[in-house]
């Protein structure tokens, strides 16, 4: 059984809001969601909860994938967090220590540890990257970022907790 392709025609058009594009696109995602689910998850359980996630995240933010060329990467990272999610919530694999985290990247070359922050800042999805990249590279106030955005202070405080939360997990895998 080969892998389903997505075109980039139809992915701009689901990413454009076209209903009928979003439903195929679903149609063809699924089976290499699954395959991937299957493979990364520690029960045939987890694989088909994680598979129904993605395929959820997928409808709900498809809009926000920036381009056709880093759709594959960020589908995969969301089966990827949804698998290690459900181990967790099962008890089988442990949260690293904010010790243990900070150990693991400072081990890492600074060019090695450069890209992969940036990558990890590319695999958020826009309204997380957008909080993620006022606050930590431009050094913009909680109250000012609410403002640039329209946003309540508490919105972008959930959006910049949640942020960081997802590129450590990036980070950190």
């Amino acid at each position: 059984m080969s892998a389903a392709v997505i075109s980039p025609d139809l992915f701009e058009a689901a990413r454009l809001g076209d209903a009928q594009a979003i439903a195929s696109l679903l149609e063809t995602a699924q089976p290499n969601i699954r395959r991937y689910a299957r493979a990364t998850c520690r029960s045939s359980a987890d694989a088909e909860d994680a598979t129904q996630e993605a395929l959820w995240i997928l409808f709900r933010h498809v809009g926000t994938i920036r381009s056709w060329l880093a759709f594959s990467a960020w589908l995969f990272s969301v089966v990827r967090r949804e698998c290690l999610r459900l181990a967790r919530k099962a008890g089988l694999a442990p949260a690293i220590e904010d010790a243990e985290a900070e150990a693991l990247l400072l081990s890492r070359p600074e060019a090695d540890l450069r890209l992969d922050v940036a990558a990890a800042f590319e695999a958020l999805p826009s309204h997380y990257r957008d909080v993620a990249l006022m606050r930590d590279v431009k050094e913009m106030t909680i109250d000012e970022i609410a403002v640039a955005l329209g946003a309540t202070r508490q919105t972008v405080k959930a959006r910049l907790h949640r942020a960081r939360a997802l590129m450590r997990e990036y980070l950190t895998r």
